[in-house]
């Protein structure tokens, strides 16, 4: 694989580890949300979702980002994308919205069907998002119908095949195993316990559809493998993923969840990485000709636009990641409900 360290190239690396950031972030929000009809009593599901209450409208945060320093970086991208999953993206942010709402309405009425109401809501719209984005990520794996003047030629349901479907399970897999790992971290007693008894399955639910995944690329979309071909030692990346998820259980096991955690947030690094590396240098790749393909060169803003954007983006990234610490550092420790909890 021929890779220039460019600004281009930094520009799509810095585009994924924002993206990286939200999924590892919001991932577990939406895996406790995928999660939160297994438990009846209303105290229990209160435990989840203030497990991540003062949270989640922050992690949301490096998705608005990522978009941002999209359109920046890599604008016809920005513009055919959200203009062809147009109405993919309307009926996400609707999900999002609503999500929001069932978080912050489902305790202001104390009667059993307005919070179970909101709880139905509040599950559903987390396992939608999740395959949503998956699907979203399956589409730019087997490429789009793009023409020669970057506009997408296709249908909303052109989106929903097979594959694009299967990466959306695998993605709603993968947030349920990471979201019963957080919320080991963050309750404890008889809800504890019982999450514990969770990984498991979610682990295996997960490799399952990894492989299950796995194998549906490398048989109808081996494009995906070129680069790994071409340099051996990215394999690594598939190495490392691997032993990422093996290393869970482990951890579980001899109850040090936050390793855990930190091992389920490689995971999901990893994958993305394996997936960046495979779709690079292309952004979206053009099932009507490769040629319309939108990469990381034909598809840019200007050199100067892209410097000073990287000079702004190395000013404002540590006032981020700083804030993201110092939050996560303020709510550590197990939820303890009180008056002002959701």
């Amino acid at each position: 694989m021929e890779f220039t360290f460019d600004l281009n190239s930094i520009w799509f690396i810095l585009v994924g580890i924002l993206l990286a950031g939200y999924a590892i972030l919001d991932g577990f929000d939406l895996g406790v949300g995928t999660l939160h009809l297994l438990v009846k009593k209303d105290e229990e599901r209160r435990v989840l979702i203030n497990s991540i209450g003062p949270v989640w409208d922050g992690n949301e945060v490096w998705l608005v980002t990522g978009g941002g320093a999209l359109f920046a970086a890599f604008p016809d991208v920005y513009a055919t994308v959200f203009s062809g999953f147009y109405t993919a993206f309307m009926i996400l942010l609707f999900v999002l919205i609503f999500r929001a709402v069932a978080i912050e309405f489902r305790s202001k009425l104390d009667a059993k069907w307005w919070r179970q109401m909101w709880d139905v809501l509040f599950s559903v719209a987390s396992i939608f998002i999740a395959f949503l984005m998956g699907v979203a990520l399956g589409n730019i794996v087997t490429g789009v119908p793009v023409g020669a003047d970057k506009e997408f030629a296709g249908s909303f349901f052109g989106l929903i095949t097979p594959y694009t479907v299967l990466v959306g399970l695998t993605t709603v897999a993968l947030f349920m195993m990471h979201g019963a790992i957080y919320l080991v971290m963050k309750t404890e007693g008889e809800i504890e316990e019982k999450v514990r008894g969770w990984i498991n399955n979610a682990i295996i639910f997960f490799v399952i559809c990894y492989v299950s995944t796995t194998m549906a690329t490398l048989v109808y979309y081996p494009h995906m493998t070129q680069h790994f071909k071409e340099a051996p030692f990215l394999f690594i990346l598939a190495l490392l993923n691997m032993l990422a998820v093996a290393n869970i259980p482990r951890e579980i096991h001899h109850k040090r969840e936050f390793n855990a955690f930190l091992s389920s947030c490689a995971a999901i690094a990893a994958l993305l990485a394996l997936f960046a590396v495979g779709i690079f240098p292309d952004i979206v790749i053009s099932t009507i000709n490769p040629a319309y393909s939108l990469t990381i060169y034909n598809a840019a803003s200007s050199q100067k636009t892209l410097e000073t954007m990287l000079i702004i983006a190395l000013i404002g990234m540590p006032f981020v990641i700083g804030y993201t610490f110092m939050i996560y550092w303020i709510f550590r420790g197990k939820v303890k409900l009180d008056k002002m909890s959701y």
